[in-house]
């Protein structure tokens, strides 16, 4: 999302003096929307997209809320909305062609989440994160998710792990693809689907949120991270669901931590 050359006032919004890469659409405020976020769900992408990108949303009229407040988390993950970055409701909607109205109600949402933040008369600016930031929330996931791993490993037998390979697997695939935002779906999945075995919703719904609120770029890093880096993650999740299976606690308490430290 940061191609181009425009010059920035001390906001981060770029002027109308210079192109930017990219097809992102500006209204009058200087704020930018961007192309909407593509998923694997609908029509074929655009020419200029890459192999690798999964193709555009279809809008649907029902849940229109809720299908932008999706399609915003998967631009975030993806880097296509870019961190320090001014994004306004109007130019979002154009981009997505639909009203401001579910745009707006959309962010807002994610503001409460900690994503982006309000900047009044101008929409909402991209949260630049740290690397601190993220080292607490791999540290909160691990102390949620590790003891109810090893508590589920003495119990569960492999059938009930062989059910969920199909899952790792597919995280396998994602990260081969190397998109950012189709990896981190399969890859919250899988998670969640583990934790749904110990019969705690509550469990479940925090886990993901924290999850999820961990995959978002860094402030100034590149917007998605290494297909290989992907890879490794992913065969962790195996080497995780062997050791699960086995019901070696060793191997699983080993392979947790070296799962929460490394992302």
């Amino acid at each position: 999302m940061r191609g181009g050359a425009g010059a920035r006032d001390g906001s981060g919004v770029r002027d109308g003096s210079g192109a930017r890469g990219g097809s992102g659409v500006r209204d009058g405020s200087g704020s930018r929307g961007v192309p909407a976020p593509r998923t694997s769900s609908a029509a074929p992408s655009s020419p200029s997209a890459s192999p690798s990108a999964p193709p555009r949303p279809a809008i649907q009229r029902a849940s229109v809320r809720g299908q932008i407040l999706d399609a915003l988390r998967a631009a975030l993950v993806a880097g296509e909305l870019a961190p320090g970055e001014v994004y306004s409701a109007p130019a979002l909607g154009e981009s997505f062609g639909v009203s401001a109205t579910p745009v707006r109600e959309a962010m807002q949402q994610l503001a409460t989440e900690g994503a982006v933040e309000v900047v009044p008369n101008r929409g909402f600016r991209v949260v630049e994160r740290g690397a601190r930031e993220l080292a607490e929330l791999a540290e909160i996931r691990g102390l949620i998710e590790a003891p109810v791993m090893l508590r589920l490993a003495r119990t569960l037998s492999v059938d009930d792990w062989e059910d969920l390979r199909p899952l790792a697997e597919e995280t396998a695939r994602a990260a081969a693809v190397g998109c950012r935002a189709t990896y981190a779906e399969a890859d919250r999945a899988f998670h969640r689907a583990i934790l749904a075995l110990a019969g705690n919703e509550q469990l479940v719904r925090i886990a993901d949120d924290l999850h999820r609120r961990a995959q978002w770029p860094l402030g100034g890093s590149p917007t998605a991270r290494a297909r290989l880096e992907l890879m490794a993650d992913a065969a962790q999740h195996l080497a995780l669901l062997d050791a699960l299976s086995a019901q070696d606690l060793s191997a699983v308490e080993a392979l947790l931590r070296e799962h929460f430290v490394s992302m």
